[in-house]
């Protein structure tokens, strides 16, 4: 396997994510953060998320990298929770965000907070 951490150079990520791409190594271990803009992995069948973040679109763009166009393989994307861990707690907030944003997207005048759910939001 190869790891992608944050304080690579340009260089030596540019080189890593080649060598994936053309299959020397079959797993390739990276951060969100560390990959950041850019990063296109299409030799990849398998995405598996272990840590999310509270903004559920960086995990979604995140999957997305590996079915950008030259991607002629199915991809899976797992997502690794424990049980009963503040991770729960992150992905029901992920799919609260997104109910939301689907709600002020169709301009329904139904996209308001109560205040028993803003609440709920915060003690999480």
């Amino acid at each position: 396997f190869i790891t992608l951490e944050g304080g690579l150079s340009r260089a030596k990520r540019k080189e890593l994510v080649k060598r994936f791409q053309q299959r020397e190594f079959p797993v390739f271990l990276l951060s969100l953060k560390a990959g950041g803009v850019g990063l296109n992995l299409t030799a990849a069948d398998y995405v598996i998320l272990t840590d999310p973040w509270w903004n559920p679109a960086v995990e979604d763009q995140a999957a997305d990298r590996a079915h950008r166009l030259g991607q002629h393989r199915p991809v899976t994307i797992c997502r690794l929770i424990m049980k009963e861990s503040i991770e729960e707690k992150i992905l029901a907030l992920h799919q609260h965000k997104k109910a939301l944003g689907k709600e002020l997207l169709a301009e329904t005048d139904s996209s308001s907070l109560s205040f028993e759910e803003l609440k709920a939001l915060l003690e999480n």
